[in-house]
């Protein structure tokens, strides 16, 4: 009877706690992140360097496929296309650089939390993924273009098991241009609403269930940079497992093509001594190097870890036991999201790069960026040559002046 009255005489708000279960699945969005040094200083740092680099890098590389290169190439249009969704990846850099140096100040409701919520997510995710497929279209298109064109002891299964028409259609630009829509088309259409939903139901359901508990302990402030936010819900977590499941797909593929243009080469130097046909598998194999190269340092290893920080976000779900002062304490996967967050950065870092990889990849490329460049070097040489031949110039007609001053005092002294 005594329990009852004092139970009676309780806060509303401690009575709610004490007569409504906390469930597992919610219990950990009432802990929070602690972010270190890695969140403050180092990503922020980060990505302010990407803009800085990325943002000059690409918008030139852009500039000369649309205007310095006359003939264009399939190989230019996915390039070019690679170039406007890096664009768009650097202009989100700011906001990231500014929602980790003030992660632990804004709010969940501010305008610059919203903006990265719902504007500069989708934007990030979508310029890494259609990067992804382009740098391997280019690079199974270049393997399908050699296969076709050049000869080897016996022919490559590839050639009988695509259809010729597949082969023609390679070398038209038209075709890379539809791709290309199509392939905005797809990953606009698929990554917009999964990350609305996550921005908008997710995270702002799991800022409000953290809420509860924090006016429980009298402060009604809802972080941006939170559990919610950075680990996201099961259903986030469950679309997440095909785009992992795309990108190995694809980052076989290109591991495939590799390992066939190796076996084709070898094959080629035993059976023709033709050094155009040898010069056009090295080049080939050389490009398919680099898109290898650049999809393991930069993506593969954030591709390697996501699953693995889903399924121990997933196992801290379930073995969270629920607190009536859980909020106080860190998230035990705080570690874990400032590690997830370098790695995505690394998957960002790419964009930055590509202009040296066009000018690995591309002849035309390569020859109008040295004469860009080459031009500008003959102009500051021009400029050096014209203020030093002024400066002789005057100089001489300094001399010239004195010597004619001298001459006419020595005249006037003789006569």
């Amino acid at each position: 009877m005594n329990d009852l009255l004092r139970a009676s005489v309780r806060d509303p708000m401690e009575l709610k706690a004490f007569t409504t279960p906390r469930d597992n699945s919610s219990s950990s969005h009432h802990l929070r992140l602690c972010p270190t040094a890695a969140t403050f200083f180092f990503l922020p740092s980060a990505y302010t360097l990407l803009f800085l680099t990325a943002l000059p890098g690409n918008a030139l590389s852009l500039w000369v496929f649309l205007r310095r290169i006359s003939t264009i190439s399939p190989t230019h249009v996915y390039l070019s296309h690679l170039s406007i969704s890096n664009l768009l990846l650097s202009l989100t850099t700011p906001f990231l650089a500014a929602y980790y140096a003030q992660s632990s100040a804004w709010t969940l409701n501010s305008v610059l939390c919203q903006l990265v919520l719902h504007g500069v997510t989708p934007v990030l995710h979508i310029s890494i993924y259609i990067s992804l497929v382009i740098l391997t279209w280019v690079a199974l298109s270049r393997f399908a273009a050699l296969i076709q064109h050049t000869h080897a002891s016996r022919p490559s299964t590839c050639t009988t098991l695509l259809p010729h028409a597949f082969f023609t259609r390679l070398t038209k630009v038209s075709f890379a241009s539809r791709v290309c829509v199509a392939l905005w088309a797809v990953a606009v259409g698929g990554i917009v609403p999964v990350t609305v939903y996550y921005s908008v139901k997710e995270a702002m359901m799991g800022n409000a269930s953290s809420v509860d508990g924090e006016a429980e302990k009298g402060s009604g402030a809802k972080l941006c940079y939170s559990p919610a936010v950075e680990i996201g819900g099961s259903l986030s977590a469950a679309l997440s497992v095909p785009v992992i499941i795309l990108f190995f797909a694809f980052y076989l593929l290109v591991l495939l093509s590799y390992i066939t243009v190796m076996r084709h080469i070898r094959r080629s130097r035993r059976s023709t001594t033709v050094t155009t046909s040898q010069r056009l598998l090295g080049k080939v194999f050389r490009n398919i190097v680099i898109i290898q190269v650049v999809l393991s340092v930069c993506l593969l290893p954030y591709h390697i870890f996501k699953p693995i920080f889903i399924s121990l976000a997933h196992h801290q779900e379930l073995t969270n036991p629920p607190g009536p002062r859980s909020f106080d304490r860190c998230h035990p996967l705080s570690a874990l999201v400032e590690v997830k967050n370098c790695l995505y950065l690394l998957a960002a870092l790419r964009s930055s790069t590509d202009a040296v990889m066009y000018f690995l990849l591309d002849k035309s490329f390569r020859q109008q960026i040295s004469a860009v460049l080459g031009r500008k070097r003959n102009k500051s040489r021009e400029r050096a040559v014209w203020s030093v031949t002024g400066s002789v110039t005057q100089k001489t007609g300094q001399m010239e002046d004195e010597n004619a001053a001298t001459g006419n005092l020595s005249h006037d002294g003789v006569f």
